[in-house]
């Protein structure tokens, strides 16, 4: 029986076909290409040849596959014998004198194989892998460094990083570890595997392997957001009308969603019902806390969800949990307020549109109040309304309706006028004066308040914008004013 012969053995001088031997041993324990350990070998001596001839020579070395018998040439140009200059007709090969490993010599073959074996081995392992990227995988722990994990994983090892695991959870050497493999590094110095348990698509991955309507399609799975391991929404859906999608992640007596639950150290899990409606979906996306009605701006990507007084904690949830997982969820940013609050602020919002209305329009609070029961909440509003449309208010006519457009138009046009002297006594850019989405008396408190440029709006923070607005905006229109602004820039 032949004795077993380490990698660096290959780089002292031994009988011919102990090469090849070498070459066989090391490919049968790497699982790589006998080729490829040929080719490190090569590799090693041509670095070998260059120390002893210079890096500057042509050099070429074999091992032949069937003897094992060692060969360097040097190859020199050959010119033709021709009219045209610098043509080259060949290649001449040169054989030099076998190469006498050194100490030196040696330790740097012996360097060069490990590499070309480790970088060989490396993307065997990269093609294995390539195809389970975005699976769940399984490894047994090795050991544990610096408090990340290290997997074995078949022929290579995986680290899970303190980062990627949940929070708090501890495991044992020799303990079965589920993984999600979320990625591939090229870097020869980095771990190859990126694995995570955090992951929304390992939550994903669990459900397709648990529920078995995941797995065949008939329920599919639309969003996760997770606080990993404390807790978790997933929104899910179907075609099929006759089933469920929440019931099937659920289980009977929520067997399936426990043993996912029990997998992720006890991260809650709500399960909700997608819908392609944003209003719906976001109430869905609040559960448990009941929903009355949401208020979307589309413009900004926010929400105003308003529940009864005593749902609000539920809600908004601990430390702003559930809140935060429903904008995740959902993709819109979620603010929670009570039916309380938001009729309080309607109502002051409300009294500040009367008064406008009263002094602007010379009419009574009953004749406002009518208008904003309407849904009229401008100068702007009113005169960019029909005069036949205003008639169809209870209890205006045509003569009314026709007084009240022709005295927002002149307000309008007064104020416009009024405020463009105020923009030239001040040195207002045409830029700012002339920007569509200011209200005639927002530019008038925004010039007063020493403002010049869209730049120095664009410049304010929501809440300096709100000090200098006044009642003339919400915080919610503060920020998207801001927004639009930067946007242009």
């Amino acid at each position: 029986m032949s004795r077993k012969i380490k990698i660096e053995e290959a780089t002292q001088p031994v009988a011919k076909s102990e090469i090849l031997q070498v070459a066989d041993i090391v490919a049968r324990e790497k699982g790589i290409d006998r080729d490829d350990i040929l080719d490190a070998m090569e590799q090693a001596v041509l670095k070998t040849a260059q120390m002893k001839y210079g890096d500057e020579a042509n050099l070429q070395a074999c091992i032949d596959r069937k003897t094992g018998e060692i060969e360097v040439f040097r190859l020199t140009k050959v010119e033709e014998n021709s009219s045209e200059p610098n043509k080259v007709k060949e290649l001449r090969k040169e054989k030099l004198p076998p190469i006498d490993f050194g100490r030196v010599a040696a330790q740097v073959a012996r360097t060069v194989i490990v590499q070309k074996v480790q970088m060989a081995e490396r993307n065997k392992q990269y093609a294995e892998f390539s195809e389970k990227v975005g699976e769940i995988i399984s490894g047994t722990v090795k050991r544990v460094e610096y408090a990340n994990i290290i997997l074995d994983i078949g022929r290579t090892e995986g680290i899970l990083k303190k980062s990627d695991m949940i929070p708090h959870e501890n495991f044992k050497i020799g303990e079965r570890v589920k993984v999600y493999l979320d990625g591939l590094n090229k870097e020869q110095s980095s771990s190859l595997l990126r694995l995570s348990r955090v992951c929304p698509d390992f939550m994903k991955k669990l459900f397709e392997q648990e529920v078995p309507e995941v797995y065949d399609g008939v329920v599919q799975i639309k969003a996760v957001a997770r606080d990993p391991g404390s807790k978790a929404k997933i929104a899910v859906t179907t075609s099929d009308p006759n089933l469920d999608p929440v019931g099937a992640c659920v289980g009977i007596k929520g067997t399936r969603v426990q043993a996912i639950v029990e997998e992720l150290k006890g991260e809650k899990i709500d399960v909700v019902t997608w819908s392609e409606n944003p209003a719906i979906f976001i109430v869905n996306s609040l559960a448990p806390a009941e929903v009355n009605r949401v208020i979307i701006e589309e413009n900004s990507n926010k929400v105003t969800a308003i529940v009864p007084d005593e749902q609000l904690s539920i809600a908004i949830g601990r430390r702003g949990q559930n809140v935060k997982l429903a904008s995740k969820l959902t993709g819109w940013s979620i603010n929670v307020t009570t039916e309380s609050e938001e009729l309080k602020a309607r109502s002051a919002e409300n009294e500040r549109v009367i008064k406008y209305f009263m002094n602007g329009l010379d009419i009574d609070e009953m004749m406002a109040q009518l208008l904003i029961s309407e849904g009229y909440y401008s100068m702007e509003d009113i005169a960019s309304t029909s005069v036949e449309r205003l008639a169809t208010i209870r209890g205006f006519d045509v003569d009314i309706a026709d007084e009240l457009h022709q005295r927002a138009v002149a307000y309008i046009e007064n104020k416009q006028n009024e405020i463009a002297k105020l923009c030239q006594e001040k040195g207002v850019t045409p830029e700012l004066m002339n920007y569509e989405l200011l209200r005639p008396e927002l530019l008038e408190a925004l010039v007063k308040s020493g403002l010049k440029t869209l730049q120095d709006l664009g410049d304010l923070s929501t809440d300096e914008l709100m000090e200098i607005a006044g009642d003339l905006l919400s915080k919610s229109e503060a920020e998207i004013l801001i927004m639009k602004i930067r946007e242009t820039w």
